[in-house]
């Protein structure tokens, strides 16, 4: 038996044993298979800053004593340097949680996270009114759980706590509406992240509604079921600070008539892998990140002053977009498209420009095309592509071969900027002559 199946094998018996371990800094301490049996080793996890609780039985602490702890507890639980708690493949009663949340508001624990949780029954959550938890950040990733509707009161009594959140994340959970009354809860939270779930547009409007979510600034509806660029638009008016949203992985469709405008305060734009053949408008004006990778569109031809970083891979564009249109632009990537040659007279001219990235591309190496190709790449960062996937595809007495190996000199691609001094020169000597 070889030393990594012993490994593998001592591991799985600290799993079966409900065993607690440590990483080689002592600061992070997984323990698996909660019971009674563990809590001994449990207690040995007391000096890390982030626990991980993998799998076990909590139904039997379903009447675990939190309510009145004594002052020299109190002191205890203060004391110690615990930030992160990660609790994983667990059936957790919701009656249980509503009791360890309250324990958590004698901690210092700032994030909380839920990773393939089942949680069953309804809690007492009248218990937590008033209440505040230093729990800063809170995610849930592919957990089940009763519906949202209808809970608008165990929400309420959450809310001295949940108004100081700032960072909230129910991912791959099968999320298809969040009700208005809750949203206006999170009075402080910056970030919301509902990725992978089922949200519908039409579910956008009500939980976007008027006080619901007033602070918040990043937003990601990534993997959702959207379709209608209007409606994802006009469910974003009342997100006044809104700077940054994701809608990418969505199969999104142009509107005819939109005329919907974007939140003012929206600078960062990710519009990736939503299928568009198109650019859909309108955008919002003050962009500075575009994000249109893993589309089919054939041409950009847009105009964005503030742009700063605009990232185009993988789509089907037969030529670079016109660097006229983005006069602040430090950052342009292009690769795996159909661009023949990159744009080096209008490159040259934005002083900004420093990080271009067009590899995978079917470069025509005659000298304009590989000599833009060569000068790109003496002036901005080419990337960890270049120069292995900058290949010529014509004419046929380069392809294949690296762009930068291309001859470019004057002499082999300007015969004319030759032969014309030199006909001057001849012309001048036999003026001279006569």
């Amino acid at each position: 038996m070889n030393v990594a199946v012993l490994l593998l094998l001592g591991l799985r018996l600290l799993e079966a044993e409900g065993r607690c371990f440590f990483n080689r800094t002592e600061k992070h301490c997984v323990c698996y298979n909660l019971s009674q049996e563990s809590l001994s080793s449990i207690i040995q996890c007391l000096p890390a800053s982030v626990v991980e609780f993998w799998g076990g039985e909590l139904e039997r602490y379903v009447a675990f004593p939190i309510n009145d702890l004594d002052p020299s507890t109190i002191e205890m639980v203060g004391s110690l340097d615990i930030r992160k708690i990660i609790f994983g493949g667990l059936l957790v009663p919701e009656i249980l949680l509503a009791r360890v949340l309250k324990f958590f508001s004698y901690t210092h624990v700032q994030e909380l996270v839920f990773e393939s949780c089942i949680f069953e029954g309804r809690g007492n959550w009248a218990e937590m009114a008033g209440q505040g938890l230093p729990v800063l950040s809170l995610r849930f990733h592919n957990v089940t759980s009763a519906p949202l509707t209808g809970r608008e009161q165990d929400f309420s009594s959450l809310s001295g706590w949940l108004e100081t959140l700032q960072e909230l994340a129910v991912t791959g959970s099968h999320v298809t509406s969040l009700p208005c009354g809750i949203g206006r809860v999170f009075r402080a939270l910056r970030s919301l992240d509902v990725a992978q779930n089922s949200l519908g547009d039409e579910s956008l409007m009500p939980a976007f509604c008027e006080g619901a979510f007033p602070q918040l600034q990043e937003l990601s509806l990534q993997r959702n079921n959207l379709t209608s660029y209007h409606s994802v638009c006009e469910s974003m008016q009342l997100l006044r600070e809104l700077q940054h949203l994701d809608l990418s992985q969505n199969k999104l469709m142009a509107d005819p008539s939109s005329s919907c405008q974007w939140p003012v305060a929206l600078r960062i734009f990710n519009l990736s892998d939503t299928g568009l053949d198109e650019v859909l408008t309108p955008l919002p004006p003050s962009l500075e990140v575009l994000d249109m990778s893993c589309n089919h569109l054939h041409a950009v031809d847009i105009s964005l002053s503030s742009l700063k970083k605009l990232f185009l891979s993988q789509n089907v564009l037969q030529a670079a977009p016109s660097m006229r249109n983005y006069p602040t632009l430090d950052t342009l990537h292009l690769d795996n498209n159909s661009i023949a040659e990159l744009p080096w007279d209008e490159v040259k001219l934005l002083g900004h420009l420093r990080d271009v990235t067009a590899a995978g591309n079917p470069y025509n190496c005659s000298c304009s095309g590989a000599g833009g190709v060569q000068a790109l790449a003496g002036l901005v960062h080419l990337g960890q592509g270049w120069p292995q996937d900058y290949r010529c595809h014509s004419p046929p007495r380069y392809q294949g071969r690296l762009v930068k190996d291309v001859p470019v000199s004057v002499l082999q691609c300007n015969s004319a900027a030759v032969i014309a001094p030199v006909c001057i020169a001849l012309a001048l000597l036999g003026v001279a002559g006569a």
